[in-house]
């Protein structure tokens, strides 16, 4: 089995759920939750979730390591950053993002819901 292959299989007891072509599995672990993302090629936040999310950016943190392929995030203020895997993840709210390239990104998040900010001591754009 190739690498890729194990960071998409199905994982066992986590909830998954589709979201504007991203595929997600949760689970819970204490106060919090480590998920499982997968960024579609050619997804874009703002094309493929503003309209069923209804903000103008997004307004989650995210915290994680990318495993695969890369994602790139622009702030409000214009400020774009490049993450590209194998790197570890923290995006305040407040972006758009897209997958750039061939492969899907893969995403492994760690949050505490509303409190991902708060409980990480992360700062808000």
């Amino acid at each position: 089995m190739s690498q890729n292959d194990f960071l998409l299989s199905p994982m066992p007891g986590a909830q998954h759920r589709e979201m504007g072509g991203v595929q997600i599995d949760m689970v819970r672990t204490g106060d919090a939750r480590v998920k499982r993302v997968v960024y579609p090629v050619d997804f874009r936040w703002s094309t493929h979730l503003k309209p069923l999310v209804g903000t103008a950016l997004c307004m989650h943190a995210h915290v994680g390591f990318l495993a695969q392929g890369q994602i790139n995030i622009q702030y409000a203020d214009g400020e774009t950053v490049e993450f590209i895997a194998p790197q570890v993840v923290s995006i305040a709210p407040g972006h758009d993002g897209w997958v750039v390239g061939q492969i899907p990104a893969v995403l492994i998040e760690f949050d505490f819901e509303g409190e991902t900010v708060q409980r990480l001591g992360l700062t808000s754009r």
